[in-house]
């Protein structure tokens, strides 16, 4: 492993980010009230990264990034603003999941478009 924490896998030139890493939520974040915790930690298996050239744009835009991992400042999860549930997660929270425990994100999509569907019957109800 190299000082990032990504794999170097040989012929392709490249790395990856392979492995267990520590985000840190804000609190004000819709991740914050999924997690109810301000530090997880999740599995990552990927090569591409966030480009942090380009926060302050994104911010404006209303996609502010909700998860940080503090050693690297690379970005793990981003929310829109105006949306009732829009995150985009780095890491595989599949990894983490099963039948019987599944992940806080899934769970709280799954609500979300449950609560959302049923909002939407009730309108066409009118």
């Amino acid at each position: 492993m190299n000082d990032g924490g990504s794999e170097e896998i040989a012929g392709l030139d490249g790395t990856m980010r392979l492995g267990k890493f520590d985000c840190f939520l804000k609190p004000n974040s819709k991740a914050f009230q999924i997690y109810g915790t301000q530090n997880i930690s999740e599995r990552h298996r990927h090569r591409y990264e966030f480009n942090n050239k380009f926060s302050e744009q994104f911010e404006t835009a209303g996609m502010k990034q909700s998860g940080i991992n503090l050693q690297t400042e690379l970005v793990e999860i981003i929310e829109l603003e105006n949306h009732p549930w829009f995150i985009g997660v780095q890491f595989h929270p599949e990894y983490k999941s099963t039948v019987a425990n599944p992940h806080p994100l899934f769970v709280s999509f799954v609500k979300s478009a449950m609560e959302y569907s049923s909002s939407k019957s009730l309108t066409n109800k009118k």
